[in-house]
């Protein structure tokens, strides 16, 4: 998040809150395609009653941090992203029980504190110390960028394989069912959440933005939720899609990356106007 934050600039958070619109859009595609998304993955492949409930919890859950590292290896709009993670995650105080509750019958009580004050310490407090470095030592943050995308992916699959580990004995018992189902909630996730902004006309930053937004998810809130409730098995989707949506962002990004190098090299790239 530092290393983030260190390719920023206050102009660039000026710029997105001057069309709150887009965030707005962002968000509702968050709250809209994954709670839908998780119940018809979990029609689909017939999931058990207890994780149905997960994988509810992990599609009403938005705002995962590690999306805003996949942003930024995938050249999307970062200051978007980092809007986009803070306004999901305090609404979801109030939406995630209340869609969960709406789909699976559940009700769930959330911690409105604790998750603004989550969200504070991962996402904006180490954002704005990158932002003071790259305003205070501007040439220091310029190299540094460089190497923060490799970096990135690093991190991510450290943090993933933790979660895996953790939940390595649990984990094994599901099957491919289980795994299938949340491949498909996360790339239902991706690929409506780059459509959707895609026919209204924004650009193709914007689409990348709210594409790596709504596809990610905050698996770790959702396995909490899940532990909250006394259901064990109700965890299982939360750490199994740590893992999914954190492989499948990072090979977007990298594809997305690569790709858009390469026109930039050979017949020149469209931008945001392609």
């Amino acid at each position: 998040m530092v290393g983030m934050g260190m390719t920023l600039t206050r102009e660039d958070f000026k710029r997105v809150t001057q069309n709150p619109s887009t965030v707005a859009f962002g968000v509702i595609c968050q709250f809209l395609f994954m709670p839908l998304s998780a119940l018809a993955s979990s029609k689909i492949f017939s999931l058990p009653p207890n994780l149905f409930l997960g994988l509810t919890l992990v599609g009403c859950s938005p705002g995962g941090t590690a999306s805003n590292l996949v942003a930024l290896i995938a050249g999307a709009d970062v200051a978007l992203s980092v809007m986009m993670t803070a306004a999901s995650t305090v609404l979801a105080t109030v939406l995630t029980p209340a869609l969960t509750k709406l789909i699976c019958g559940s009700a769930i009580k959330v911690n409105s504190l604790a998750l603004f004050l989550g969200t504070s310490k991962v996402v904006l407090l180490p954002v704005a110390v990158g932002m003071y470095l790259n305003e205070r030592f501007p040439k220091m943050s310029r190299s540094a960028s460089r190497f923060t995308p490799f970096s990135s992916v690093v991190l991510v699959a450290m943090i993933c394989g933790s979660v895996v580990a953790q939940n390595a004995g649990v984990i094994s018992l599901c099957g491919m069912t289980l795994l299938k189902a949340v491949l498909s909630l996360h790339a239902f996730g991706f690929a409506l959440g780059y459509l959707a902004p895609r026919s209204f006309g924004y650009p193709r930053k914007t689409c990348k933005t709210v594409s790596i937004e709504t596809g990610m998810q905050n698996s770790a809130l959702a396995v909490v939720l899940a532990n909250g409730l006394g259901i064990p098995e109700a965890a299982i989707p939360g750490a199994v899609s740590a893992t999914v949506h954190s492989c499948l962002g990072s090979m977007l990004a990298s594809l997305w990356r690569w790709r858009e190098g390469g026109m930039e090299e050979g017949e020149g790239a469209g931008g945001d106007e392609e």
